[in-house]
């Protein structure tokens, strides 16, 4: 017997029992949609964190840091394990040891970090900011999404800012103190098409507000870029305000000469270096897989050392751990329904056993004859896996639509529940598979009918 007949004659045996095959397909779609749904919030929850993994700098990023601190005197202990009496050196970031970082195999990129600290007046307003400055290469491959503008020029000697969204916040009305925390009420501030007025050594500023000194000199610095969202919409880079290392480097030389410039350590005789040292280093690595070697490598030499790899290590065990747990309860689901399927097909062997017969004496081989009751028990399950694909689709939409709409208050939608393609097809071929399991016995069933036995059945 073809194929095809054998397809036709099982779509036709359903079609006759309308009621208890819908019943039964109905079982197969919830215990489908189950196990679907409860598996993709695992996965949900997988995405949502790799999303914001790549926000905060990918998994190929590792964050550098100088140890404790700068150098101090009489510690009893060091990083570097080197020690000089009661004086312990500590490894610093400073250039010579970043060119040691970028010669590591695998590094790609190494930027120092230099945080600094002004004053930025724009009319009567006023802010605390932080400029962070990085080479361009790094801030090139931050991937900084900008609303209008661009990154700092190459060569510029010039200090050129890229804003988050939310840095308009930090001002302030001088005339009348009062902070702008309602997006409904924010300072009168054209970033881009009016430069601020920056005033570097904020220690000066200060004591000549308090009538000790003059007031000390404000620069123009012009605003290059503007990241992308409203003030309402925080992303990693909504406070951050980026420069060009170089050009920073040069305007503090420029202002401090010859002076200590802030934030900067000095030698015991209370002289500034030579060279900045810095806090904070941005080292990029070519591969994935290479960064726990980059990583270690560089705690060797008695830095610390973090990256996102091993808070995704962290999260994916969690997340197989959660995605097990649903995906067994939305698994009994299924069973119930594959109890049904067996059901199904056991009594429509007890109701065709003269049918059966008649087909035996036919000719019809004992492998048609399971083929028959196979097809039609994985043809339920078929059925029923693409209407719980459909309803599983569905559910996640309502899900993520009422749900996941900025979980975290942060302006951006969060991915509770997450159904890949191959998800869709893995649950619709599992209850394929389950249907065509729970028929298997009701087929062997039916093929050890005898045939005179079976005609003689009323």
């Amino acid at each position: 017997m073809r194929f095809l007949d054998l397809l036709s004659m099982s779509i036709s045996s359903l079609f006759r029992r309308k009621l208890r095959t819908i019943l039964t397909v109905l079982g197969v779609m919830i215990g489908t949609a189950s196990i679907v749904v409860m598996v993709s919030l695992g996965l949900g929850l997988n995405k949502t964190t790799m999303d914001q993994i790549k926000e905060q700098g990918g998994l190929t990023a590792i964050n550098v840091y100088a140890g404790f601190g700068y150098p101090m005197p009489y510690l009893d202990y060091d990083v570097s394990g080197k020690t000089q009496g009661d004086t312990t050196e500590q490894v610093q970031l400073d250039e010579a040891n970043l060119a040691l970082i970028a010669a590591i195999p695998h590094v790609e990129i190494v930027s120092p970090i230099l945080n600094y600290s002004v004053i930025a007046k724009q009319g009567s307003y006023e802010a605390y900011l932080n400029f962070k400055g990085m080479t361009l290469d790094a801030l090139n491959k931050l991937d900084i999404p900008l609303a209008e503008g661009r990154l700092p020029l190459q060569d510029n000697n010039d200090v050129e800012m890229v804003i988050g969204n939310q840095v308009i916040y930090n001002f302030y009305d001088t005339k009348s103190t009062y902070g702008y925390y309602d997006p409904e009420n924010l300072p009168d501030i054209d970033f881009m098409n009016s430069p601020l007025f920056v005033i570097y050594d904020i220690d000066a500023y200060y004591n000549s507000q308090a009538g000790q000194g003059q007031m000390p000199k404000k620069y123009l610095v012009n605003t290059c870029g503007l990241v992308v969202g409203t003030v309402e919409e925080y992303n990693q880079h909504s406070y951050e305000v980026y420069v060009d290392i170089d050009a920073l480097e040069f305007q503090l030389k420029k202002i401090f000469k010859n002076k200590v410039i802030p934030g900067q350590p000095t030698t015991p005789g209370g002289k500034p270096y030579k060279e900045l040292i810095y806090n904070e280093a941005y080292v990029q690595v070519d591969k994935m897989e290479n960064v726990k070697e980059v990583q270690k490598q560089i705690m060797d030499m008695g830095f610390q050392a973090s990256s996102n790899i091993e808070f995704l290590d962290f999260m994916e065990e969690q997340s197989r751990t959660i995605q097990a747990v649903l995906g067994g309860i939305g698994g009994v689901s299924l069973f119930v329904a594959a109890i049904g399927i067996a059901n199904t097909m056991m009594m429509s062997i007890y109701e065709r056993t003269k049918e059966i017969g008649i087909i035996k004496v036919l000719g019809c081989s004992l492998s048609n004859i399971r083929s028959l009751f196979l097809l039609e028990a994985g043809f339920i399950g078929f059925i029923g896996g693409i209407l719980g694909i459909g309803i599983s689709l569905a559910i996640s939409w309502v899900i993520n639509a009422f749900l996941g709409a900025d979980m975290y208050g942060m302006g951006t939608a969060s991915t509770i529940s997450y159904i890949p393609p191959w998800l869709a097809l893995l649950g619709l071929s599992f209850s394929v598979f389950v249907g065509m399991v729970a028929g298997f016995f009701p087929a062997l069933r039916a093929m050890k009918l005898s045939p005179l036995e079976a005609i003689r059945t009323q």
